[in-house]
């Protein structure tokens, strides 16, 4: 299982590897009675590397969590196991839909399967190439196979790039899962910098999802230095095309990236990304995923809040209105934005050296750390929902989530100007 709090600085919720590196989280199904999550894994090293597996592990409730054997590994024909998904027919075997990369074009990959050999999943068997692209197109970017079934018959979506710098989605469609017929392009975007929300120059980890009566696109926005942050649309999927309404911003701050989205034993459609800049220091791991977040449509906006597995660990409730109080290393804290225009703070930490500085004022939460600040929109009377363990802080707002790592040494106390309750979690 995920160990609990130690002097490495390990968080307890957030998964992390024993050893080794992960980063996307992918797959994550609830099966037989647990929960299953694959995710991108190097397993005898603490850097990125072209040769990733696919790991496994498994949980009860999306909170602790036990590894598994390693599902996919580089070889027969794969230098590398990316980032992909998981379908689970109501009549049949799952089969994974994997990035499978060739050097040394890595940024135009490939979509391949494969098929569990038990009934744990624990053994897998790899199949055939299922969808590419001519080397030859204008196709710059080409990876992470989204495999869902529209009410009709079953869909694959892949991220992608064009030459011209714009970001886009192709898609796919099958009756069985083997065998699928390109359908175009099902949407993209400008490239143009100018835009009120710049939308990269690829789109990695593409997610299409209905969400009460409407459809939600989310993708991680991609340049060729490297990922950015989660961006979404809401709008209309009709004939293998998804029309937006308009685009947001989701993620905030330097850790959130390659959003995976689930759906709950309770059919609570969720959240899972990979955190950036997570690291142990005794350099025997790195990375970790962020906590399971539910989602849902206010005011027309897609709105994520931590997953209600989460509340059911609450205890020891504490309260303090312009005051400070003793915090865990394992809390839930909810901050009441009483009046953001007159500039409101919250830091952890201890007095002399805060670990994290919250600022909230003209409409903006500013979070400062030794290392650097970040910002997200927040609005007057706005209650932030702030997670914090170990070394991981996640803030939940109306208006998106941002995700931090802090340093983890000693105790801790929280001070805030306006409304604070805090919840032991551990």
């Amino acid at each position: 299982m995920t160990p609990d709090a130690t002097n490495d600085g390990r968080p307890v919720l957030h998964f992390t590897p024993q050893s080794g590196w992960i980063n996307d989280p992918y797959g994550l199904t609830w099966y037989r009675g647990e929960y299953h999550l694959f995710f991108q894994y190097v397993p005898d090293q603490v850097d990125w590397a072209v040769q990733q597996h696919w790991g496994h592990a498994t949980s009860p409730d999306l909170l602790h969590w036990t590894t598994q054997r390693v599902a996919l590994s580089p070889g027969d024909g794969d230098d590398g196991i990316w980032s992909g998904s998981l379908a689970l027919p109501e009549d049949g075997p799952a089969t994974i839909f994997y990035t499978s990369v060739n050097l040394p074009r890595l940024d135009v990959a490939v979509a391949r399967t494969a098929h569990p050999l038990d009934a744990e999943w624990q053994s897998w068997e790899k199949g055939l190439v299922v969808a590419s692209v001519d080397p030859d197109s204008n196709v710059t970017t080409y990876r992470d196979p989204y495999v869902f079934h529209d009410g009709t018959t079953w869909k694959m979506i892949m991220g992608a790039g064009f030459a011209d710098g714009r970001p886009a989605i192709l898609g796919y469609s099958s009756g069985d899962l083997a065998h699928w017929q390109y359908d175009g392009i099902v949407a993209e975007g400008t490239g143009n910098r100018s835009d009120e929300l710049w939308l990269g120059e690829g789109w990695e980890c593409p997610q299409l999802f209905p969400i009460e009566d409407r459809w939600a696109l989310v993708v991680g926005v991609w340049e060729s230095a490297g990922p950015h942050y989660v961006a979404y649309a809401l709008g209309d999927y009709a004939d293998g095309r998804f029309i937006p309404d308009s685009w947001h911003r989701l993620s905030y701050g330097p850790s959130y990236y390659a959003a995976s989205t689930f759906m709950d034993r309770d059919r609570r459609r969720g959240l899972i990304y990979w955190l950036k800049e997570v690291t142990d220091r005794g350099g025997q791991w790195a990375g970790a995923h962020s906590l399971p977040h539910t989602l849902a449509l206010v005011n027309d906006r897609l709105v994520a809040r931590p997953h209600p597995n989460i509340d059911n660990l609450r205890h020891d409730r504490q309260t303090a209105t312009n005051g400070s109080l003793d915090l865990p290393a394992l809390a839930d804290v909810e901050w009441t934005l009483d009046s953001p225009e007159s500039n409101a703070t919250l830091s952890i930490g201890n007095n002399e050296n805060p670990e994290l500085v919250l600022c909230a004022e003209r409409g903006v939460l500013r979070a400062e750390t030794e290392a650097a600040a970040w910002e997200m929109p927040v609005s007057d009377g706005e209650t932030l929902r702030i997670i914090v363990d170990g070394p991981i802080v996640e803030i939940f707002g109306a208006a998106g989530v941002l995700a931090l790592p802090v340093s983890c040494g000693g105790s801790r106390r929280i001070k805030a100007e306006g409304s604070i309750t805090w919840y032991d979690l551990g």
